[in-house]
């Protein structure tokens, strides 16, 4: 009955931009992954901060759930409205708001997304770095503190966002940050905000740091006889100091499905694709150089892409890497790792990853942003094959405990949502208490997006 009149308040609010539709309702209660659909009661389409702030004020009032959205691309369940509720879609919160050349930050709203901003970005001679391959919105990715292909770089969320706004539980508007590059005044509420996952509030403006457009750009794809020799060509060139833009990495199987999905013909053997940022002789050189790495441990030619349409090309292929795996087996649904282990680490733990997928009863490509020691195994199953299932999720348990066990993380940058919380506990110890702790201060009637990061009734 409180979330009924809580939608009452809203229409009245909102009218209608209150939605009670099916559609509306099953669109937003949906997953990309395996999770069960979780239907909100209703989805609220704010204009404004002012009226995210009264919706949330509303719904405190009537101890009603609250979950943000952005483009729903997320892979661990994080917008699924688990306990029902009021769904906020930020898409009519989507514009830049200002960009600043002179200090190379943009100021955005929540709903644009990453490919919106860089296109318009391009006149500036400007662009924003993270690339997490969907296309997301920023205050979703800002939220998951996500990262991507990009990332060996440029760095995660975490390091390119330099403000917010926020609303909380209450329905108080707050800002973390400021303009400046640096602070050391007080708590650090802009860094506690990204990755909580809409959990203590919700994203309603970014500040985001920018990156100058790169003089040359070259990409390149280099088949490896071997998991191992790929694995070990990344580690060193790490070492070596070489700074790669992108250094992703695809198992054969993986490689497989790129072909038949995206009609291309790279050999069906374990791949890096690479790519350098720089001027025209700084990109010669690390190219050269990795060259050289890559046939130490030999690497195949180099298939270059120079001009902007290949590294399109080439970069939405890897992209579309999951759908690709999920298009290789008909009707399947998957479980996402998502790992992140010590550089150090890296090749033990592939190579064990992929012994414990060789004993399994499903498939399970192995892809990843490799050069940040981040990597996933898509583990395929049949929904209504609960044999597969049980399978997947026990294969996927052995991964993340290994992950732990050599020192590294079971989220590496999709978040924790629903499908990560069984690890929180071995991951953090107390810590995930103490998180249980900041949550209860700042949200007190746990309505902000309940079920999720932490552990409360």
């Amino acid at each position: 009955m409180f979330i009924n009149a809580a939608i009452e308040a809203l229409t009245t609010m909102l009218g209608d931009r209150l939605s009670l539709s099916k559609s509306d309702l099953s669109a937003h209660g949906q997953s990309e992954a395996h999770f069960d659909p979780s239907f909100p009661d209703a989805v609220a389409y704010p204009c404004n901060t002012d009226e995210v702030s009264k919706i949330v004020k509303t719904c405190a009032q009537h101890h009603c759930p609250v979950v943000g959205y952005g483009a729903g691309t997320s892979l661990e369940g994080h917008t699924l409205a688990t306990r029902g509720g009021i769904t906020i879609d930020f898409r009519n919160m989507s514009q830049v708001l200002a960009i600043n050349r002179a200090d190379m930050t943009v100021c955005v709203q929540p709903g644009i997304t990453r490919e919106t901003l860089n296109e318009d970005l391009r006149a500036s001679g400007l662009f924003f770095p993270v690339d997490p391959g969907a296309n997301a919105s920023l205050g979703g990715m800002a939220a998951t503190r996500a990262s991507g292909t990009t990332a060996v770089r440029y760095g995660t969320m975490r390091d390119n966002v330099m403000a917010l706004e926020i609303v909380l539980a209450d329905g108080r508007i707050i800002r973390t940050g400021s303009g400046a590059r640096k602070s050391s005044a007080g708590y650090d509420l802009t860094a506690l905000m990204v990755g909580s996952e809409g959990t203590l509030g919700l994203i309603t403006e970014l500040t985001l740091k920018l990156q100058g457009q790169p003089e040359a750009i070259a990409a390149a794809t280099c088949a490896f006889v071997t998991i191992d020799a790929a694995v070990e060509a990344v580690t060193t060139t790490i070492a070596m100091g070489i700074p790669m833009a992108r250094i992703e990495f695809l198992d054969a199987a993986s490689v497989a499905a790129v072909n038949a999905y995206s009609k291309a013909n790279f050999p069906v053997t374990p791949h890096l694709m690479v790519e350098f940022h720089g001027s025209d002789a700084s990109v010669a050189e690390q190219a050269e150089r990795f060259g050289n790495i890559a046939q130490d441990f030999g690497g195949s030619a180099f298939s270059w892409a120079t001009k902007p349409e290949e590294r399109t090309r080439l970069w939405q292929m890897r992209h579309h890497v999951y759908w690709a795996i999920l298009s290789s087996k008909k009707g399947a649904t998957a479980i996402v790792t998502d790992v992140c282990v010590p550089i150090s680490k890296l090749a033990q733990a592939i190579a064990e990853t992929q012994a414990d997928i060789d004993l399994a009863p499903i498939s399970a490509p192995i892809l990843g942003h490799v050069g940040d020691g981040n990597f996933h195994a898509i583990l395929l199953v049949t929904p209504e094959n609960s044999h597969e299932k049980r399978a997947a999720l026990d294969l996927s348990e052995r991964i993340a405990n290994r992950a732990i066990a050599f020192g590294g993380t079971v989220t590496g940058e999709h978040g924790i949502g629903l499908g990560k919380m069984p690890y929180m506990a071995a991951e953090h110890g107390m810590g995930w208490d103490v998180m249980g702790q900041i949550k209860k201060t700042l949200d007190p009637l746990n309505i902000m997006n309940p079920g999720k990061v932490v552990r409360q009734n």
